[in-house]
């Protein structure tokens, strides 16, 4: 445990800092309620931060004493960055271990894991697709990178039940690639799950027209589809009987 001494002048910013320290250890976005400007323009817009103590500190800069404390040492090459902690290089060759980590937990039915480890990589090749002209041959090989990261987050996604989300990022998909057949089969899915019959027949029916192998994968969808509709028939007639005999 070491104990760190700081002058006045160079903490001026460090409410700021701590404010994107706390919404880190609180999962959020840590640059949350900033945009692009100076520092101090910062400081005069946040006229709040969310903390008492950080506001006072912002109004009264005084010394601060910081106690840091080791919890732990990892081996060379073992710890692994948060993708907003990156550099645009260490994002780029990030990307494909975290890929394959992802994989190797979703094989192991660690799916909500997995999904994390997909949308990681997601964030760092979205961050650097930020920096890009949109449509230019650089934009376009890292879309290309992550189509198949989000497919994969879908796929989690529909294991979790999360069938809404699944129908944002394939639609997303198919707006730009409107041959992508696996963005077809699992929106299907989705608008299977939440009732959305015709949608989910009409992309199945895209399915096959794409690739007809997969016709027998894809009548089983649409058997699966037809039993939950005859169950949920029968349960209706039930329930209204019911209603009405009252």
């Amino acid at each position: 445990k070491s104990r760190l001494l700081s002058l006045p002048q160079h903490v001026v910013l460090y409410p700021l800092v701590s404010k994107s320290l706390r919404n880190i250890a609180a999962g959020k976005d840590p640059l949350e309620g900033q945009r692009h400007c100076c520092s101090i323009t910062q400081m005069h817009e946040h006229y709040s931060l969310g903390y008492p103590d950080l506001d006072e500190l912002q109004k009264n800069p005084q010394p601060l004493i910081f106690d840091i404390e080791v919890l732990k040492v990892e081996p060379p090459g073992s710890y692994q960055q948060d993708p907003w902690a990156m550099t645009d290089e260490e994002k780029l060759q990030a990307v494909p271990q975290i890929h394959k980590e992802g994989n190797e937990l979703y094989r192991q039915g660690k799916v909500p894991e997995a999904a994390a480890k997909y949308y990681d990589a997601i964030a760092c090749l979205k961050n650097l697709q930020m920096k890009e002209q949109p449509g230019s041959p650089d934009w376009i090989e890292l879309d290309q990178k992550i189509t198949p990261l989000l497919l994969n987050y879908c796929q989690c996604k529909l294991q979790c039940e999360e069938y809404y989300e699944v129908l944002d990022h394939c639609s997303s998909i198919l707006n730009k690639y409107e041959d992508n057949v696996k963005a077809y089969f699992k929106r299907g899915k989705a608008h299977a799950a939440v009732w959305n019959v015709a949608e989910a027949q009409a992309d199945f029916a895209k399915v096959l027209a794409l690739d007809p192998s997969l016709r027998p994968v894809v009548s089983k969808e649409l058997r699966s589809l037809e039993v939950r509709l005859r169950e949920k028939d029968a349960e209706d007639k039930i329930r209204f009987k019911g209603i009405f005999s009252q």
